[in-house]
């Protein structure tokens, strides 16, 4: 069963576009609070603001390694939004495909 408030959470916190820039950084592998501040031109500690954000509703997660905290994308909350979007699809394309019936039992033998 999906757990809504989870993908809702999830949504959410991409809705705002620096939480995306960095999503779609770590995308690429793992990275630094440093390394994902120099592109997005802001300090680390709106970093790490964003970052709690993405970590609560687990599509980030860190762990400190000696001085530097490394981040990556947690498969958790990226499986959450999948499976909203895998259900999604379905129920369009059976709609789609009661709608193709429809309109096919309206044609003309040839």
């Amino acid at each position: 069963m999906l757990n809504h408030y989870r993908a809702d959470t999830a949504f959410d916190a991409l809705g705002d576009a620096t939480r995306r820039a960095i999503v779609e950084r770590l995308s690429q592998g793992s990275a630094s609070v440093s390394e994902l501040a120099e592109p997005l031109g802001i300090s680390l500690a709106a970093v790490l603001q964003h970052l709690q954000v993405l970590e609560r509703c687990r599509l980030v997660s860190s762990e400190k390694v000696g001085r530097v905290r490394q981040c990556h994308l947690d498969e958790v909350g990226l499986n959450v939004l999948q499976r909203w979007i895998d259900d999604r699809r379905a129920l369009w394309e059976r709609r789609y495909d009661r709608l193709a019936a429809v309109l096919g039992e309206g044609e003309e033998p040839n």
